[in-house]
């Protein structure tokens, strides 16, 4: 069977990660009909986030999303749906979501799931470094993020935190 693990290790803000489970699963296997999948999702901190980038990519600071393909022959170019498997983790950072919305006038929940569809997006080969192929892969998350947020109750994805006492 396939695995989606969701580790929300941020405090940014409060996420419902059963609704972000529901929503990438239906992007993995409607949408993008992915046969099998092993994928995690991480949210994380700002500092966690620059870490990762420093650590394996060698750049400083924080930011949006960085995907690790942990598949042994990773595709070359967008694979047809349903033809591919999928081994990785995404990295998510909450914080630069919640900059980037503002800056874009959207919610932040939609960037999280935006960040998250366009890691998904990378396994299956998609290519942001060169204007053509971005093109195509932004084409592709756009209407992935509409037909989530057509779906389900994307700004429900901001949880409200349970008052403790």
């Amino acid at each position: 069977g396939s695995i989606l693990e969701i580790r929300n290790r941020q405090r940014a803000r409060a996420v419902d990660t059963a609704l972000l489970r529901q929503a990438l699963r239906a992007v993995l296997e409607q949408h993008l009909a992915v046969p099998r999948y092993e994928l995690g999702l991480h949210l994380v901190g700002a500092d966690e986030m620059a870490r990762v980038n420093q650590t394996y990519l060698q750049h400083s600071g924080s930011t949006d999303v960085i995907t690790f393909d942990h598949s042994d022959a990773p595709p070359a170019r967008p694979v047809a749906p349903g033809a591919w498997p999928i081994h990785g983790d995404i990295f998510v950072s909450v914080p630069d979501a919640v900059a980037q919305a503002k800056e874009f006038g959207t919610a932040w929940t939609e960037e999280v799931l935006r960040y998250a569809i366009h890691g998904t997006l990378h396994l299956l080969g998609h290519d942001d470094l060169s204007p053509a192929p971005r093109r195509i892969m932004k084409r592709a998350e756009n209407r992935l993020v509409r037909a989530m947020a057509a779906t389900f109750p994307i700004a429900r994805l901001a949880r409200r935190r349970v008052a403790r006492r």
